[in-house]
């Protein structure tokens, strides 16, 4: 029976449903914005993605930015002098980035848009000279993905750049209730996820038990949620988007199947997620030794071995090779 039930709720647009009910909620802008000042992860990813992002930008005018948030990489194109359609399924995102670029002097480079991923008919072929979606947004529309990255390639004029939930880098979770712990930048920070972590660190520790089953069926299937969601989403909950996770060569299969050559993988924060909290605290509060830091990262996680074990998302970038 459990299949059946799996095939109608994923049929159902609960995916779709779910994320906009759980990005619309009306703090997501303000959390999203702060995310670098709170977790060091966040900050190990972000400097990748911007570093991976400014090496991008020969020839490029326009760009598409799929999932953006609350702008934080809308607002570094416009501030190159590239033209952003900055595309969003959140309204308090929107919100939190039109303030942002205001303050930033950009919202003339910037056009704000509302919309799913799912749905990208409004836009032409190769009408951006480059596609972005960046803290995997494409993983949270299943089980429309494969048609929301062709959709994203067939956008792309010149080059695309993706993030997306990553399966192995997934799986450590299945086997660490306090895996965000290791990340807090400061304790004693009032933002509501940091109390959470601290105060039900013990908890978290003593009501785990590991599940074979479960991890089992992540990477036999790569899917996180379902059933769980759907149900809470009918009760008027706010649950977590389902989420599909992606497999390395799955997601450079899928690239190059869409007109995509070059292809290149990387997983951010695979370093950084050996290291202890303690050091990675002593590093961040310096200057020289974090930008040292940061800098390594890129080129260690760049390195097509460890792609997959990056804290949270499989990055990928490509070159546009077929314009039919």
């Amino acid at each position: 029976m459990r299949e059946p039930r799996k095939e109608a709720w994923a049929n159902s647009g609960y995916s779709r449903k779910i994320a906009q009910r759980h990005w619309n909620l009306p703090e997501k802008g303000e959390m999203e914005s702060q995310r670098e000042e709170t977790f060091i992860d966040d900050i190990v990813q972000k400097s990748h993605l911007e570093k991976e992002l400014l090496a991008s930008l020969d020839g490029v005018s326009t760009a598409f930015d799929g999932g953006a948030g609350s702008g934080r990489f809308s607002i570094l194109l416009a501030k190159k002098g590239i033209h952003v359609t900055h595309f969003d399924i959140s309204q308090p995102m929107l919100d939190k980035a039109q303030q942002l670029a205001q303050e930033a002097g950009v919202l003339h480079n910037i056009t704000f848009v509302r919309g799913a991923l799912e749905d990208l008919s409004a836009y032409a072929d190769r009408s951006f000279d480059l596609v972005l979606s960046f803290d995997a947004p494409v993983s949270y529309t299943y089980p429309n993905q494969q048609k929301v990255i062709s959709e994203l390639c067939r956008i792309a004029k010149k080059r695309i750049l993706l993030s997306v939930s990553s399966r192995l880098g997934s799986l450590p979770y299945l086997a660490n209730p306090v895996q965000k712990n290791q990340f807090i930048l400061d304790e004693n920070c009032p933002d509501p996820w940091v109390r959470q972590c601290v105060e039900n660190y013990s908890a978290a520790v003593e009501g785990f038990r590991f599940h074979k089953q479960a991890a089992q069926e992540l990477l036999e299937n790569g899917l996180m949620g379902g059933e769980e969601e759907a149900a809470a989403y009918d009760r008027g909950e706010a649950p977590w988007c389902i989420t599909y996770t992606f497999m390395p060569g799955e997601l450079k299969d899928l690239l190059e199947q869409n007109g995509v050559g070059q292809v290149c993988l990387a997983g951010p924060g695979a370093y950084a997620r050996t290291i202890p909290r303690d050091v990675l605290v002593k590093i961040m509060n310096d200057k020289e030794q974090r930008e040292d830091f940061l800098a390594f990262c890129h080129a260690y996680d760049s390195n097509p071995y460890v792609c997959g074990m990056g804290k949270d998302n499989l990055f990928a970038k490509g070159e546009i090779v077929c314009q039919e």
